[in-house]
């Protein structure tokens, strides 16, 4: 399981299964961090990581705030190749990221001020390592009705690991074989169907895709 010292101390970033042509450099991954810090479109005192995946039932991060939230013009997908983690260069499985058009429910974490550069070094190493992202700036809409820009992580349709057709009948044979040492593909598909529901939330998407890889599931035993 990834955990936050595996994240500070560098076990994570040194030894994670990721074949080395898909590998980015610790600079590289500064660089990536820099530059969008640095294209922030508001002036806000306030810094929110939109958290639509795996962030929203195991964050890593210390954080002062968290609350549901509205991304807008983004929607969830299983649109790039998963070579470690819950997956393998033998057997990859898919990641799950963020595409144009629709919106998604997640929630936000805003960071503390005092911790923020530690905080935020923690977050790019875990989701730019294999630089399958592109942390953007979007517009988010907090459950109380105020409006803000959170960082979110969505898919490079650029990168080398991102695949065009994220589709349920797609993914589901794919998904419901590939693991890797984070554990099952599909069990990160229930987790975070669970982490959903836990906060109220429903994405069609991803109870489609849960309720295919059980009838999967149902159908080998």
């Amino acid at each position: 399981m990834l955990t936050r010292e595996s994240l500070q101390s560098g076990h994570y970033f040194e030894n994670l299964e990721l074949p080395h042509e898909y590998r980015w450099s610790q600079n590289r991954i500064d660089q990536s961090l820099a530059s969008t810090l640095a294209a922030r479109p508001d002036n806000s005192d306030d810094l929110w990581i939109f958290a639509y995946g795996s962030l929203m039932w195991n964050p890593l991060l210390e954080f002062d705030r968290r609350e549901l939230a509205t991304l807008h013009g983004w929607h969830r997908s299983f649109c790039m190749r998963s070579l470690a983690g819950r997956g393998s260069a033998e057997q990859p499985g898919r990641m799950l990221g963020l595409e144009p058009g629709g919106s998604t429910e997640g929630i936000v974490l805003r960071l503390s001020a005092s911790t923020r550069d530690d905080e935020l070094r923690v977050v790019w190493t875990r989701e730019m390592i294999s630089g399958a992202y592109l942390p953007t700036w979007a517009p988010v809409t907090l459950a109380n009705g105020v409006e803000a820009y959170a960082i979110a992580f969505v898919a490079d349709a650029t990168g080398p690991l991102f695949e065009n057709d994220a589709s349920v009948a797609t993914t589901t044979p794919i998904i419901a074989t590939a693991s890797g040492s984070f554990g099952t593909n599909a069990d990160y598909v229930f987790k975070l169907e669970a982490a959903l529901s836990e906060c109220g939330l429903r994405d069609q998407y991803i109870a489609s895709l849960a309720t295919s890889l059980r009838a999967a599931a149902s159908e080998v035993m």
